[in-house]
């Protein structure tokens, strides 16, 4: 006869059913509308419930991004990028997890393993302009006349992302850091169906040195959160990278219009391919300087 312990053993073990929240402010509130969706892996398998984002999660995320604008941008471009490799150190420590969560949409051990590295790695590179980029898109202008004329580049404020479906990561990663390595805050829409990816850079956001509200992840269906983004007078820039559908995209450029959005819309994208600047520059914004030269001296020394 089986005994009570042998019988325990036998009996097959429950898994935790994960639900996912919503990453806002530096902290994760549950979706104001208590909705959720299922989010399943290659072979229709249930993996995990993920928050559906509403408006009014849209609106608390701007507000978040919005209250953070003034500390990060205001720090220096060397603590930026400090902070920025840190989150590397931290995504490289849980790459193993990454990659597990990847593989769950049907990617291949080597695919989900190269596209981790690829994830990684960009973001390590974006660090590096922190301190390099003013230098690059800045500098100082030739004027006819006695006068110092200077350009720099200023960060745009709060950029509104809808990321790429896939790669979900190394997507993700693309988006997200050339925005706000130059001082931009963000408020990014995860994509609908592989938002796990999101969810674990958003664990390790809150557990590294970037503060609270520089980055903000919603997960559900960019067709509901999106336009209100696209809307909303407090967002400065919007990204749509991750939007498809040609009508939605429309709508939303007209949406944004009203507001004279900072706006990037652009065709197809191959993810593994160098960026180079062109992620950066459409959230910067050029302040020039002007300044008289004055002489004193036979020599004419310029103070």
């Amino acid at each position: 006869m089986p005994t009570r312990d042998s019988a325990t053993k036998d009996s097959a073990r429950l898994a935790v059913r994960k639900t996912y929240k919503l990453f806002i402010g530096g902290a994760f509130p549950r979706s104001e509308s208590g909705r959720s969706y299922v989010v399943t892996d290659a072979k229709g398998q249930f993996v995990a419930n993920a928050s559906q984002a509403s408006r009014k999660d849209a609106r608390d995320a701007v507000l978040a991004a919005r209250g953070a604008v003034a500390k990060w941008s205001g720090a220096t471009a060397y603590n930026r990028g400090q902070i920025l490799y840190r989150v590397a150190e931290m995504l490289e420590g849980r790459r193993d997890q990454f990659v597990a969560e990847l593989r769950t949409f049907g990617l291949a051990a080597s695919a989900a393993t190269a596209e981790v590295e690829s994830a990684i790695d960009r973001w390590v590179w974006y660090a590096g302009w922190s301190d390099k980029v003013a230098q690059v898109v800045g500098g100082a202008n030739p004027v006819a006349g006695p006068f110092f004329n200077i350009s720099a580049p200023e960060p745009t404020g709060v950029v509104a992302i809808v990321a790429p479906r896939e790669p979900a990561l190394l997507g993700l990663v693309s988006v997200v850091a050339p925005a706000i390595v130059t001082g931009n805050t963000v408020v990014v829409v995860a994509s609908e169906p592989r938002p796990t990816p999101a969810i674990t850079l958003a664990e390790v956001l809150a557990t590294s040195d970037l503060p609270g509200g520089v980055v903000n992840i919603l997960t559900g269906s960019p067709a509901e959160i999106a336009p209100w983004l696209a809307s909303h007078s407090d967002v400065n820039g919007l990204d749509l990278a991750g939007i498809e559908d040609a009508e939605l995209a429309k709508d939303l450029e007209i949406a944004a219009a009203d507001t004279l959005k900072r706006l990037v819309r652009p065709a197809a994208v191959d993810w593994s391919a160098d960026p180079g600047l062109s992620r950066m520059t459409p959230f910067l914004e050029t302040k020039t300087v002007w300044h008289p030269k004055s002489f004193e001296g036979a020599k004419g020394t310029a103070y």
